[in-house]
C-alpha cells in the first residue's frame, strides 16, 4: 500500500489531477498506519502477520 501511494501521489503530481494526488495521499497514509501497527505487534484486520 505504500508503494501504491507514493506511485499515484506521484502520478498525480506529475500530471496535475489533484484527485489521483488526494487518493494517493490517503493510501501512503493507510499503509504508513497499517505498518506501524504491525510492527508493534497489534492485529491489523484480525491477523498478526501480513504475508
Amino acid at each position: 500500500m505504500i508503494i501504491l501511494g507514493l506511485v499515484l501521489l506521484l502520478v498525480g503530481w506529475l500530471t496535475g489531477l489533484s484527485i489521483l494526488y488526494t487518493v494517493g495521499s490517503i493510501v501512503l497514509i493507510v499503509g504508513i498506519v497499517f505498518f506501524i501497527l504491525g510492527n508493534v505487534g497489534r492485529p491489523v484486520g484480525g491477523r498478526k502477520v501480513w504475508f
